[in-house]
């Protein structure tokens, strides 16, 4: 029953993040646990609610006798095949440098192995009793893991995707601000936010910075203290830009994608910590720019951390379904 709460999960979201794509087309909800940007367009199109139909197909009736076994079989075929390619294409990418990352684990291989085993028990297995049919402690067994998966999915996210850098030649790096303390001084997320972006600017990735902020404890504000430290290490004042609108994640991405436009940026980079990043990218996804994002480099732990990461757990599916509210 755990194999099927799988497939129930990933179906739902399957044909949830095709429905986001139809509600808001520059937002690519599929991103999130598959890439089948190498299709065509037109394959893309059919394959997705296809590969969601056989997901809760298989979940909600479990393994199939006679042909109605093969329907299902290469639905999750081919979803095991498009999940192989984006394993071997991100150990590609690691290895020529394009990207990099402390949790060399994908998203993809995490997804692939239990794929494959509903591919070998809906081709092989014997025929399963349907949902309705399930014995009460397995329905309950299978409904705690799908809570389960609903809480861990976005903290994967951020294990897997915030954790790579995707660090490139760009024309801007934005940094999101974090708490400034009373006497001017940065918190140690705003300090390793702001170290990564200048080291950045520094290497020549970018030849602009924008900092985005709200006010800070005291009279210096996040984004002044950003700026101080800029200059202190040598950064010109004139490849600086403030946001002091910045007052949260969305309203960094809306006052910062103006900017973009007024000045003609297009290849853009994001700076914050690991778990925000998620976050991050699914709102620029929403506004119709697809930003890279780059973890901020720790340079002492955070004691805050688990409660960051969970509070990021509700921000990640708020975010994701905001388009279906909005």
């Amino acid at each position: 029953m755990i194999l099927r709460a799988i497939a129930l999960f990933l179906g739902a979201f399957s044909l949830l993040s095709f429905l986001l794509g139809l509600a808001v087309p520059s937002f690519d909800a599929n991103i999130w646990w598959i890439d089948v940007r190498m299709l065509p367009a037109w394959l893309e199109v059919a394959a997705l609610p296809a590969v969601g139909v056989s997901l809760l197909a298989y979940a909600l009736l479990g393994p199939l006798a006679g042909w109605l076994r093969w329907p299902v079989a290469l639905g999750l075929g081919f979803l095991a095949a498009v999940v192989v390619h984006n394993t071997v294409l991100f150990y590609v990418l690691v290895v020529r440098g394009m990207i990099r990352t402390d949790f060399p684990v994908p998203l993809s291989l995490l997804v692939l192995v239990p794929v494959v085993m509903m591919v070998h028990d809906a081709w092989r297995g014997p025929p399963a009793h349907p949902w309705r049919a399930v014995r009460a402690s397995d329905r309950w067994l299978a409904l705690l893991t799908l809570a389960l998966l609903v809480l861990a999915f976005p903290v994967v996210q951020m294990m897997c995707f915030g954790s790579t850098d995707y660090s490139r030649p760009a024309d801007v790096i934005v940094v999101f601000g974090a708490r400034a303390y009373a006497d001017g001084r940065m918190s140690t997320a705003l300090y390793d936010r702001t170290r990564t972006a200048v080291d950045l600017y520094r290497a020549g990735v970018a030849p602009a910075l924008i900092f985005s902020g709200g006010p800070g404890d005291g009279d210096v504000h996040e984004t002044e203290a950003m700026r101080r430290w800029a200059l202190g290490q040598g950064v010109p004042d004139s490849a600086i830009m403030r946001d002091e609108g910045g007052l949260s994640t969305q309203h960094t991405v809306e006052n910062t994608v103006s900017r973009f436009r007024k000045h003609g940026f297009r290849r853009v980079l994001a700076v914050s910590q690991f778990f925000h990043l998620p976050r991050i990218k699914l709102a620029y996804l929403r506004a119709g720019v697809d930003v890279y994002t780059v973890p901020a480099r720790p340079s002492a732990p955070l004691y805050k951390l688990p409660w960051f990461m969970l509070r990021e757990v509700g921000g990640f599916w708020y975010y994701y379904l905001r388009p279906l509210v909005s």
